[in-house]
């Protein structure tokens, strides 16, 4: 038994200089501290591969050639004709109700664009449709990046119009998640580049081979099209025959898309073209872009001000999650939110915490049918405390892959942000904080039909669980920061 003896001292050695590492050099949340000790501690050598795979924080050297190749919003809305300063937008009386919400984003470098028409799709279907219809009518350019994008049939047909148009003399570029994508072979991407497009894969594993990813557990989850400079998507609906709908046992399928025309498109542009210089090494200087038609003169489409947040591992600020709690905290009449996993730190906790002891009328929806088991299981056990506290709870029959926010009478917000420790701060995402009372009128009828097809659940429904269950939730709670 000396070898075993000496084996496992070595990896109680390794573990505690990990536990060093995290407290001192990375900093991590306690929570977080907590959660990889006692995968550690239990499991000593499964633990410590654990965290090689999945706990180990991106990298100094990634974190810089990320910043290295960002493009400030600001340094390009700034050179736009016709793009009001933050100054005169609020000199103007536009957002003043916000000002606070509005200056908070600016910081994060978000600029608040008037002017834009936004349309709202609930499920794949009509999002698909849309989609196709505008990448035909595209002049100049089309951007397009996902977090899953399929080898499957709707997967084949946006890629033969892609790459139609990109023989037809169309810019084309794509950025496809290594993680999410996987199971998308590399040949189905290799048609975009014959056909005269340009393809880019982030954070591709080590030596191309797939089950060798040391930054699998830092996903892009973000899903943006820009075409010619003047139309952007983004939401939850990923380009995937099950996002249509066609997932026998995730139905129905419910997601939140939004698409833009106007000058806020301009914010997921930028975003696109950070992750697209650092996907494939690209350093062209940014009045290029302006140049070469990627931020076209704004015309007024429509009444909508919106701010575009992202937000990602290599940055130590929480962006995104800081901007969902500056609006519940600001709320003084209703915060709906729907999610397909809620795990909240304590902040966001808190948040949802004050609100309802103020009054304020706070309501979470999130799937009946989980995808994702054990992150469902976290999930429950923080909606009981959320029952507790008198937020009304509601479970989707189907499955809700929403990711949105409405908050008061003037204030939406709908991107590719869960509400959950993965999305603020391991995957890079974005979100669209839309001011306008005409849209949020527009999803508060969305969310009430959803009311109708969901089952509102109190303190009863969670206490009937079986002990089996209650434990469970225990020990995936505890685990939830590593999700």
């Amino acid at each position: 038994m000396h070898w075993f003896t000496v084996l496992m001292t070595c990896v109680a050695c390794i573990n505690f200089l990990l536990l060093i590492f995290m407290v001192f050099l990375e900093k991590r949340k306690p929570q977080n501290i907590i959660a990889w000790l006692t995968v550690l501690t239990f499991l000593p050598i499964i633990g410590f591969l654990l965290y090689v795979i999945f706990g180990s924080g991106l990298s100094l050297r990634t974190r810089r050639m990320i910043r290295k190749k960002a493009i400030s919003e600001r340094d390009i809305i700034k050179n736009i004709k016709g793009i009001q300063t933050l100054e005169q937008a609020k000199l103007d009386g536009i957002l003043m109700e916000d000002k606070e919400l509005v200056t908070l984003c600016y910081s994060f470098g978000s600029y608040p664009i008037p002017g834009n028409d936004i349309r709202i799709f609930t499920n794949g279907k009509d999002k698909i449709e849309a989609l196709k219809q505008d990448i035909k009518n595209a002049k100049h350019s089309i951007n397009i990046e996902y977090y899953i994008f399929a080898d499957d049939k709707v997967g084949k047909e946006i890629m033969n119009l892609l790459c139609q148009k990109a023989r037809e003399g169309v810019d084309v570029r794509l950025i496809y998640d290594s993680i999410g994508s996987r199971k998308a072979p590399r040949r189905f991407f290799n048609k975009l580049k014959k056909a005269g497009g340009k393809v880019g894969e982030f954070f591709p594993p080590f030596m191309h081979i797939r089950l060798i990813n040391l930054k699998l557990n830092y996903r892009n989850h973000r899903k943006i099209v820009v075409i010619d400079g003047k139309i952007g998507y983004t939401g939850g609906i990923n380009i995937r025959d099950d996002h249509m709908g066609q997932h026998k046992k995730l139905n129905p399928w419910r997601d939140t898309h939004v698409r833009i025309e106007g000058g806020g498109v301009y914010a997921l542009q930028n975003i696109f073209l950070d992750d697209w210089r650092y996907t494939v090494n690209e350093s062209l200087p940014a009045k290029l872009y302006l140049e070469n038609g990627f931020f076209p003169t704004p015309t007024i489409k429509g009444s909508a001000t919106v701010q575009v947040v992202s937000s990602g591992p290599d940055s130590n600020v929480q962006k995104i999650k800081e901007t969902f709690v500056k609006m519940i905290t600001d709320a003084h009449d209703r915060v709906y939110i729907q999610t397909p996993y809620f795990i909240p730190d304590d902040v966001f906790f808190s948040a949802l915490r004050i609100a309802v002891k103020s009054g304020i009328d706070v309501r979470i929806m999130v799937p009946a049918i989980p995808d994702k088991k054990t992150v469902y299981l976290a999930t429950l056990s923080y909606l009981k405390e959320m029952a507790e506290l008198g937020i009304k709870i509601y479970l989707y029959k189907g499955f809700l892959h929403s990711k949105a926010m409405l908050v008061d009478n003037n204030k939406v917000s709908i991107g590719t942000c869960n509400t959950d420790n993965r999305s603020f701060g391991l995957n890079f995402e974005d979100t669209v904080v839309i001011y306008s009372k005409q849209i949020n009128k527009q999803y508060e009828e969305i969310f009430k039909q959803d009311l109708k097809n969901s089952k509102e659940v109190g303190i009863n429904y969670f206490q009937k669980k079986r002990w089996i269950t209650k434990f469970l939730q225990a020990i995936m709670r505890l685990l939830s920061s590593l999700f």
